[in-house]
């Protein structure tokens, strides 16, 4: 399994995070120690989490939506837990297939979930 130890800004204690966890989750619930991509904006709260993707590769990523993720420093590995802190309706994703993408225009519009596919170089 991929790991890792991280210090979150405004978290006192490491956090084991692992990138690839055994997929469907048990009593469909992110587990505390799931690590994922997420964008700064959206783990600081600046803005809500409007795009989930899970992989066909079984890797988590999160995103505002709105910013560019790809730009230095836009994103870093979280645990799942601190983005369900920050936007509770992520929690009903745990059970998102492996390569599927769910998306919201704004908080407290329903997520809508559809394959997802990486654009073309």
């Amino acid at each position: 399994m991929d790991q890792a130890n991280i210090v979150l800004p405004g978290h006192p204690h490491d956090h084991e995070v692992f990138r690839h966890l055994p997929f469907p989750f048990a009593e469909g619930r992110f587990p505390d120690s799931l690590g994922a991509v997420v964008q700064c904006t959206v783990l600081e709260g600046r803005e809500p989490a409007r795009e989930v993707v899970h992989t066909a590769e079984n890797s988590w990523i999160v995103g505002d939506g709105f910013n560019d993720p790809n730009l230095p420093n836009a994103a870093v590995v979280s645990c799942m837990r601190l983005v369900v802190e920050q936007n509770s309706t992520v929690a009903r994703l745990a059970d998102l297939p492996l390569g599927h993408l769910a998306y919201r225009e704004n908080p407290g519009m329903p997520w809508v979930v559809e394959p997802h596919s990486w654009p073309e170089e």
